[in-house]
C-alpha cells in the first residue's frame, strides 16, 4: 500500500445509500472506506448478487479501496437493548447467538467477494447475570471456531475489537482469550478510543500489541473517558504520541476513522477528521499520501 492511509467508516452514513456514501467519502479525499455489513449498506443475509456488483462498481468508479468490513454492528436484528452488541457471541440463548455466528461467516464471504482484507467483530457481549468469565470464554470459543475455520478457507482476516463494558475490553483480556487459538487469520482491531475509555492510553499499548494488530480504528474520546466517539481533536487522546508509536512499529495499513454518532452531519465530521489526521500525521513525520 505504500504507507499508512486514511479510510472512513460508512457507519456514519446510515441515512445514505452505500453508493452515495462511497461517492461522498471519495470526494472528501479519503482513499479507503470501511464497509458496514449491516442495514442499510451491506447486510450479508439480504444482499443480492447484483447489489454486491453495484458496490464493487461504485468503489471502482470512486477509486476507493475497502479498508475493512465492519461486522460488529447488527442493527438489522434491532435488539432493543443495544443494536451493536446483540446478538452477542456469549448470549445464553444458543439460537440467538447463532445469528451472530452465521452473520460473521456471511460477512467473511462478502469480504472475500469484494476483495476486502478482513472483517471486525464484537469481543463477546456483556456478561449475562450469573455468567462467569470462564463460562463466557467457553461459549465464545465454541462459536468463534467455525468462523476462524471459514476465515482460513476464504483467506480473510477475522479481527476482534475490544470494547468498553463487553467481555473483552482490555488488552490483557484479549491476550488471555487468544491463547486458545492458533490461526494466522485471527487478529486485533486496535480501537484507539476504546483503549482510552478503559484507561489504557493508546500510545502505551501500540508497541505491546503490534504483533496482533491488523487494523486501527480512530476516534477521539473526552477526558471523562466516557465511551462516546468524537471527531479527532475534540477530545483528550494524544494522537501525535499514538501515531508516532504506530509509525515506530512499521505498520503499513489503514487508519480508519469511525464516527457513527455523527449521523446528522457525516460529511462535516469526515472532512474535519481527515484534516486533523493529516495535520497530525505530518507533524509526526508521515509524508502526505499521494492524492488519487
Amino acid at each position: 500500500m505504500g504507507g499508512m492511509q486514511l479510510a472512513f467508516s460508512s457507519n456514519a452514513y446510515l441515512r445514505f445509500s452505500i453508493e452515495d456514501t462511497i461517492r461522498r467519502v471519495a470526494k472528501l479525499g479519503y482513499r479507503g472506506i470501511e464497509l458496514l455489513a449491516d442495514v442499510p449498506h451491506a447486510w450479508p443475509a439480504g444482499l443480492l448478487p447484483e447489489r454486491v456488483e453495484a458496490i464493487r462498481r461504485a468503489l471502482d468508479d470512486a477509486g476507493l479501496t475497502i479498508s475493512n468490513v465492519n461486522a460488529f454492528m447488527m442493527n438489522a436484528v434491532a435488539d432493543p437493548r443495544q443494536s451493536y452488541w446483540h446478538p452477542s457471541w456469549i448470549d445464553p440463548d444458543p439460537h440467538y447467538r447463532a445469528i451472530r455466528r452465521e452473520h460473521t461467516k456471511r460477512a467473511l464471504g462478502l469480504a472475500r467477494e469484494l476483495g476486502a482484507p478482513h472483517i471486525t467483530t464484537e469481543p463477546g457481549g456483556p456478561l449475562a447475570e450469573g455468567q462467569s468469565r470462564g463460562m463466557a470464554a467457553e461459549i465464545f470459543y465454541e462459536e468463534l471456531m467455525p468462523c476462524v475455520e471459514r476465515a482460513e478457507q476464504v483467506g480473510v482476516g477475522l479481527l476482534i475489537e475490544p470494547e468498553p463494558e463487553l467481555f473483552i475490553e482490555r488488552f490483557d483480556q484479549y491476550l488471555e482469550f487468544m491463547e486458545r487459538f492458533d490461526s494466522p487469520r485471527l487478529g486485533l482491531n486496535f480501537d484507539v478510543g476504546h483503549a482510552y475509555c478503559v484507561g489504557e492510553d493508546p500510545q502505551d499499548w501500540v508497541a505491546p500489541m503490534a504483533s496482533h494488530t491488523v487494523h486501527y480504528h480512530f476516534e477521539d474520546i473526552a477526558d471523562t473517558r466516557v465511551h462516546r466517539h468524537l471527531v479527532p481533536g475534540h477530545g483528550a487522546i494524544d494522537f501525535a504520541a499514538t501515531l508516532r508509536a504506530i509509525l515506530a512499529t512499521g505498520y503499513d495499513g489503514w487508519l480508519t476513522v469511525e464516527l457513527y454518532p455523527y449521523i446528522d452531519a457525516p460529511d462535516e465530521a469526515a472532512r474535519e477528521a481527515r484534516d486533523y489526521m493529516l495535520r497530525t500525521l505530518a507533524e509526526v513525520g508521515v509524508p502526505a499520501p499521494a492524492t488519487p
